[in-house]
Parts: C-alpha cells; sequence; structure tokens
C-alpha cells in the first residue's frame, strides 16, 4: 500500500473513532457527576428550602426521573448537537460556551506563542552552549517552570506587577470603563479590526500578565524537549559525517539538527494546544479571566450538570481535532513515518 492511501486510511479510522472516544468521555462526565457529592437544587434553592420547593424544582429540572431515562435523553440531545440548558439560569450551554470560548482562546493562543518562542530559544541557546553556564541556567529554568505550581506562580506575578509595580491590572479581561468591542468576541481581533487604539491597549494590557504567566510556566516544556531532542541528533552519525566534511557547527545545528529534532517538539505543542483549550483553569480563576475554564469552575461549584458536560464534551472534541492534524502535520513532514 502506498504511503498517501496509508496516511487517508489512518485519517479516516481516527475520523470514525472520534464520536466513540467522545462518547466514552461524556458518559463518564455524565455517570461522575451523578455520584459526586452535591446537589443541584440545594446549590439552587439553599439548604433551607422547603421539601416541596425542592420537589418542584427537581421536576421543573428534570431531575425526577430515573438516570437511565437522563442519559438517554443526554445522549440523544448530544447526538443532534443540542448541549442542553443550564439548571442556573436556563441559558443554552451552547450559548455559554460560544461567549466564554473566544476568551480562553485568546488567552491559551498568545500563551503558546510566548511559550514556544521562549522555551525553544532557551533549549537553542543552551545546546549551542552545552555544559556551559547558559545551559545550567536554561535547564534550571525548565525544571522550575515545570515544577511550579500555576496558581502560586500566577499570584506572584500579579503581586509584582500588579499589586507592587501597578504595570498591569490584576484581573478581568478588559478595562471595566469602556465597552468591549464587537465581533467575533476575540477582542484583539475585533479592536484591531474596529482600529480602536484604546480597546487595543486595554485589551493587551489584560492579557499580558495571564498570558506571560502560562507561557512561562509552559515554556520549559518545549526548551527541555528541544535540548534533549537536540542534543540526540548532534550525536547521530550524518551530524559526524557532517563534522568531517568541514562544515561548521552553526551550520550543522541549525540546517541539520534542528528540522530533525523539531519534530518531537511538534507531537508536544500539538498535545499543549490541546491541553490549552480547558487546561488553563487555576490561571483564568486567579486572574478572573472569563474564559470557558472559569466557567467550567463555576458550573461545577453550582453542581450545574449540562454546563459542565456541554464544555468537557465540547472540549474533549476540540482536542481531539487538534491531536488529529497533528499527527498528519507530522506525518506529512516525516517520511520516516507509517501507519
Amino acid at each position: 500500500m502506498s504511503r498517501s492511501k496509508a496516511l487517508i486510511r489512518y485519517f479516516i479510522t481516527r475520523l470514525a473513532l472520534a464520536p466513540v472516544m467522545l462518547w466514552i468521555i461524556a458518559s463518564l462526565v455524565f455517570l461522575l457527576l451523578r455520584i459526586a457529592p452535591g446537589d443541584p437544587v440545594d446549590a439552587i434553592l439553599g439548604t433551607r428550602a422547603t421539601e416541596l420547593a425542592r420537589e418542584s424544582l427537581r421536576a421543573k429540572l428534570g431531575l425526577d426521573e430515573p438516570l437511565h431515562q437522563q442519559y438517554i435523553q443526554f445522549i440523544q440531545n448530544l447526538m443532534h448537537g443540542d448541549l442542553g440548558t443550564a439548571l442556573v439560569n436556563q441559558e443554552p450551554v451552547s450559548n455559554i460556551i460560544q461567549k466564554a470560548l473566544p476568551a480562553s482562546i485568546e488567552l491559551g493562543v498568545t500563551a503558546f506563542l510566548i511559550a514556544i518562542t521562549l522555551g525553544m530559544a532557551i533549549g537553542f541557546i543552551g545546546t549551542s552552549k552545552a555544559d556551559g553556564k547558559t545551559d545550567l541556567i536554561g535547564r534550571l529554568f525548565g525544571i522550575g517552570t515545570y515544577a511550579i505550581p500555576p496558581f502560586w506562580g500566577a499570584m506572584l506575578i500579579q503581586l509584582l506587577f500588579a499589586v507592587v509595580l501597578g504595570w498591569f491590572p490584576i484581573g478581568g479581561r478588559f478595562p471595566a470603563n469602556l465597552t468591549p468591542p464587537n465581533g467575533t468576541g476575540f477582542y484583539l481581533f475585533d479592536s484591531f479590526w474596529n482600529r480602536s487604539f484604546i480597546d487595543f491597549q486595554g485589551t493587551l494590557k489584560h492579557l499580558f500578565l495571564p498570558a506571560m504567566t502560562l507561557g512561562i510556566l509552559l515554556s520549559g516544556i518545549f526548551s527541555r524537549a528541544l535540548r534533549l531532542n537536540l542534543t540526540r541528533t548532534l550525536e547521530s552519525d550524518y551530524i559526524e559525517a557532517a563534522r568531517s566534511r568541514g562544515i561548521s557547527e552553526t551550520q550543522i545545528i541549525v540546517k541539520h539538527a534542528f528540522p530533525n529534532a523539531l519534530l518531537p517538539v511538534l507531537t508536544i505543542a500539538g498535545i499543549t494546544v490541546a491541553s490549552l483549550i480547558g487546561g488553563a483553569l487555576l490561571i483564568e480563576v486567579t486572574f478572573s479571566w472569563p474564559g470557558i475554564a472559569m466557567r467550567l469552575q463555576e458550573a461545577i461549584a453550582q453542581r450545574d450538570y449540562p454546563v459542565v458536560q456541554g464544555i468537557v464534551v465540547v472540549i474533549a472534541a476540540l482536542a481531539v481535532m487538534i491531536s488529529i492534524l497533528v499527527d498528519l502535520i507530522i506525518a506529512t513532514i516525516d517520511p520516516r513515518i507509517s501507519y
């Protein structure tokens, strides 16, 4: 079988398995929410509500039906693209996600660009000056950023740059005294498109601290991965052959070793992008960033089953699509990979 046909078959297989994976994730979330302690009715009415009020609300929300009927209804709605309605404010879950997702994507993409730029620069410089002071500092940086708890690092950056120096706002996404720009929900793009410098500046100031915090914490993964793979690549036979031909070390690293060492980093980058969509929970909560992770935390606290289920399913779907896309890109770039 030719490589192109094998790649197409792999792609079709992954697409066919994606709904099964999403069904498993949705089923697990549905089950875990029901067996976890806490009751949505108590979260909405409080513990002092009368039993009549509790039963009335339970019937209104459909929580009085047998568990298997609730599950069947949930799966049927999901197959038709209906994520349900929030228990607390009766807002469609799709609307909640639509309003919160752009904020998370904007934060995640900015943090990813910071992480991969900073991490790859540190890893590249460390490898070119192996076992020197620069390399040692880079390795300590990679270990430190990986080990620091995100909430602790976020609070330290808040304390220094927002409280002590006062350079940036301590939280939020947009200045409270201004009206957010209309458009796609991506404030940086909308303010730039509307040519509003004040809105763009306000958005950038609010975005800087959470994006920089998340980017720095993630950059250690890229620096360590690039340094490790670049070091292994430089020990390969074809690199030794290039050295024997008199090619300079800089050309060897840039033209020969770096492209091959970059492939594993692309895999890590794909996983990181997928996790950033919903994995920046502690950063969003610490900086009061109104993204999908922040909304998920609120829904869990309120025991809002449909919102939690809808957000998890959407995050899982995006993660699966990004994973498939990254695999296809790597397979296209590297002819050594077979499926």
